[in-house]
């Protein structure tokens, strides 16, 4: 097992994969208008790349295209302080091809948001990252805390 120098477990290519495909939300980040923009989507993996559902006139389907973009997931227990996250980057595409647009309808990828979603963006994953934090076992965490007096 590995760690970083925070503490962290650092996660495998196999097990940030694992962890992606367990939770049906995550968050793209993108740039609109020249700034940094974060959204919410439903998604999934097909392979390693994530297929994202949308509305072809939306505003993640315009930022979106041919450009460099991250993903991010996560799950978090804040009474138990454990937790993971995982963070994919690389490039965002319209699919266009309509052979390709036929085969992404059919995954079982329902978008949460109300109206058409008939547009899909793939997003190639070149980097993934994650990290895991676990429960410090109690006596570690007794000896760097001491109860206050």
């Amino acid at each position: 097992m590995q760690f970083d120098s925070s503490g962290l477990q650092v996660l495998s290519r196999e097990e940030c994969l694992r962890l992606m495909s367990s939770t049906p939300i995550g968050r793209i980040v993108f740039t609109d208008r020249a700034l940094p923009a974060v959204q919410p989507v439903t998604f999934l993996l097909d392979g390693e790349r994530i297929v994202i559902r949308t509305g072809i006139g939306s505003k993640l389907a315009a930022a979106t295209r041919t450009a460099v973009v991250a993903f991010e997931v996560d799950e978090f227990d804040p009474d138990l302080r454990t937790g993971w996250s995982v963070t994919a980057v690389g490039h965002a595409r319209a699919v266009t091809d309509p052979g390709e647009v036929a085969r992404l309808a059919s995954l079982p990828l329902t978008p949460w948001a109300p109206g058409s979603k008939d547009h899909f963006i793939v997003v190639e994953t070149e980097q993934l990252s994650g990290r895991r934090i676990t429960a410090e076992p109690a006596s570690t965490a007794t000896s760097l805390h001491p109860p206050a007096s």
